[in-house]
């Protein structure tokens, strides 16, 4: 919310639940502090990058204390740098919390380093085509990119992809 400093959105959810005012602040300070953005508190958004604006929703998002996180695309609207240092943050605020996230990105690759297990999507109407899962240690770095285990993966999870395109490009060509 560009009206409210950092600190103030990373307690809306709090505030929602009529936490007193020294608890909000507390629990805030402990989400900005994992999220890596301390000293920011009195920012407010168009102060700070896009990749600090998502390390503010993410502790917002961790402040209420949900049962699990959907991140729907958080990393699109940031540059490949941002999202690979942002990427690195969620694996090691996961390390921290261990919270359930469903995780909604385009990317394979994203998808791969973030995920226990990937579910792929067919075209509309929209339902689970196949499950993967994502076998590689934790903790993960980009590092695992270089693996025969994620290239395998990798390769799997986009052969199902090619597949399902073909699929749509032969639809949309029948229907012309």
């Amino acid at each position: 919310m560009p009206w409210r400093s950092v600190v103030d959105n990373v307690t809306y959810g709090l505030e929602l639940q009529h936490r007193s005012s020294k608890e909000r602040l507390e629990i805030a300070n402990k989400y900005i502090k994992l999220v890596g953005i301390q000293g920011f508190e009195k920012h407010y958004p168009h102060q700070i990058s896009g990749g600090m604006k998502q390390r503010v929703a993410i502790a917002r998002a961790l402040a209420s204390d949900p049962e699990f996180l959907l991140m729907d695309e958080p990393f699109a609207a940031v540059d490949a740098q941002t999202r690979l240092i942002l990427e690195d943050e969620l694996l090691r605020i996961w390390e921290q919390t261990h919270k359930t996230v469903l995780f909604v990105t385009h990317s394979i690759e994203e998808a791969i380093i973030l995920s226990d297990s990937i579910a792929l999507m067919t075209k509309q109407p929209g339902h689970i085509k196949e499950v993967f899962k994502v076998d590689l240690p934790r903790p993960r770095t980009i590092e695992v990119q270089g693996s025969p285990k994620f290239a395998q993966l990798r390769q799997l999870i986009w052969d199902q992809l090619k597949e399902e395109f073909s699929e749509v490009l032969l639809e949309t060509r029948n229907t012309q």
